[in-house]
């Protein structure tokens, strides 16, 4: 069993993150990062909006026409090999596109 992965569970009352992750070590640095995987099946309900408290760089790794988007402005669509950054404390959300959403996040 990999102890480094979460995995959504819904309980009664309880808020449960929509995703899997794991973290990972960039090669011969030591530092950390996580690899975030949003499944097909999320419900849109489950992707609401949010802040972090830190700030993060997000690149896409595979998914198809979903979206990032930050509080007042229109959605993102999400490229696969782009980054995109969302600054600590600020709104956001995903929107839900086609097939699995697999990103790397390195939180600075």
């Amino acid at each position: 069993m990999d102890t480094n992965k979460s995995q959504t569970t819904t309980l009664k009352g309880l808020t449960t993150n929509p995703y899997t992750e794991r973290v990972e070590e960039q090669h011969g640095t030591g530092v950390p990062y996580v690899i975030r995987e949003f499944d097909s099946s999320v419900l849109e309900d489950e992707l609401v909006w949010h802040r972090d408290k830190e700030s993060r760089h997000v690149s896409v790794l595979s998914g198809r026409d979903w979206s990032l988007q930050h509080d007042d402005e229109l959605p993102i669509l999400l490229n696969q090999g782009e980054e995109y950054y969302i600054p600590k404390m600020t709104y956001h959300r995903l929107i839900k596109g086609q097939g699995n959403l697999v990103v790397r996040i390195r939180i600075t």
